[in-house]
C-alpha cells in the first residue's frame, strides 16, 4: 500500500475522521485510488526507465514550478474558471507529491507525505482550541490573538520537541518572500494582534490623508528617493485601511487588473470590428471605446 493510500485509507482512525468531515466511503475510496495512481505515475517518471528531466529534479528546483502553478490556480479561482481550477489543483498536487517523494528518499521516511498531512491536521487542532478543546473567546480579536500565541509557542520548539532558541518576536513567522502587498497586509494583521495599531478606523483614514499630502509634497519638491518613500508609506497605510474593512489589497488589486485587461481586450475587439487599428486611434477615440465597453458591462450586470 502506498503512502497516499495509507493516508486516505484511514490508518490511525483516518477513515473515521473522513466520515466526520462529510466524506462518504465512496468518495474516500475514489480519493485513495486517485492518489495511489498519481503516486504510481510519479514513481515511474523518476524510476530507472523514467524521464531524464524528472529524474534530475530536486525539491529546490521544483520550488519555482510550485510557485508558478500556485499563481495559476489563484488566477483561475479569481476568474471563477472551475475547469482550470480543477486542472491547476491537479498540477499542484502532482508537484506536492513530487516534493514529498524526493524528501522521502532523502530522509528515509517512506511515510513523509502521510506524516506531513498528519502534522497539518494536528496543527489545526492545536490552533483551534475553541473547536476541539471547548475553550471560549469573548471576541474574534481574542481568538486571533490566541492563534498568534499558539503559533509563537510552536515556533519556539524544534521539530524533535527539544527547546529551541526562543522565537517569540511578533514577526518571527513572517515569510520573507511574500509579495509586498500581501506582506504589508500580514504585517498590519500581526501588529494589530500585538495591540500596535490605530484605535479607530477613522484614525487610519486620517493617517492615509496625511500620507497622501506628504506624497503630493514629495512629488512636487522631493527627489526620487523621497517620492518612493512617501509613495510606499501611503500604500502601506492604504493596505491597513482595506484590512479593517475586510479587504485584502493584493486580491482587490488583482480583481482590478483582471477588469482592466478584460475591458482593454473588448476595446481592441471593437476597434478591429470597425476596421481600425487600436494603437493608431486618438486618445479621445480610445476613451469613447472604453466608455462604450463600460456601458455594455453595466447593462449586462
Amino acid at each position: 500500500m502506498s503512502d497516499a493510500e495509507k493516508t486516505c485509507a484511514g490508518e490511525e482512525n483516518g477513515a473515521a475522521n473522513a466520515g466526520a468531515l462529510g466524506f462518504s466511503a465512496e468518495e474516500c475510496a475514489a480519493a485513495s485510488e486517485s492518489m495511489a495512481h498519481l503516486d504510481a505515475v510519479l514513481a515511474q517518471l523518476i524510476g530507472p526507465d523514467g524521464c531524464p528531466w524528472d529524474k534530475e529534479q530536486s525539491p529546490h528546483s521544483l520550488g519555482d514550478y510550485l510557485a508558478e502553478e500556485t499563481f495559476e490556480l489563484i488566477d483561475a479561482i479569481r476568474r471563477n474558471d472551475v475547469r482550470n481550477v480543477r486542472e491547476e489543483l491537479g498540477d499542484i498536487l502532482f508537484l506536492l507529491f513530487f516534493v514529498a517523494r524526493l524528501y522521502a528518499q532523502q530522509t528515509g521516511d517512506r511515510l513523509f507525505l502521510a506524516h506531513a498531512m498528519r502534522d497539518a491536521a494536528d496543527k489545526m487542532v492545536r490552533r483551534h482550541p475553541h473547536v476541539f478543546s471547548g475553550e471560549t473567546f469573548a471576541t474574534r480579536d481574542d481568538l486571533l490573538k490566541a492563534w498568534e500565541r499558539i503559533k509563537q509557542a510552536e515556533k519556539a520548539r524544534e521539530e524533535d520537541g527539544r527547546p529551541a532558541e526562543k522565537k517569540d518576536a511578533v514577526f518571527a513567522s513572517l515569510p520573507a518572500g511574500l509579495p509586498p502587498l500581501l506582506k504589508a497586509y500580514r504585517i498590519h494583521s500581526k501588529a494589530a494582534r500585538a495591540g500596535f495599531t490605530w484605535e479607530e478606523d477613522d484614525d487610519v483614514a486620517q493617517q492615509f490623508e496625511s500620507e497622501w499630502l506628504e506624497w503630493l509634497d514629495a512629488d512636487s519638491f522631493g527627489n526620487q528617493e523621497e517620492k518612493e518613500k512617501e509613495f510606499g508609506d501611503m500604500l502601506f497605510t492604504l493596505v491597513e485601511l482595506g484590512r479593517r474593512k475586510g479587504l485584502k489589497a493584493n486580491a482587490a488589486l488583482e480583481l482590478t487588473n483582471i477588469k482592466f485587461l478584460r475591458r482593454f481586450a473588448q476595446m481592441e475587439a471593437l476597434a478591429k470590428e470597425r476596421g481600425r487599428n487600436f494603437s493608431e486611434l486618438e486618445l479621445t477615440e480610445k476613451d469613447a471605446l472604453w466608455n462604450e465597453v463600460k456601458e455594455r458591462e453595466r447593462r449586462t450586470e
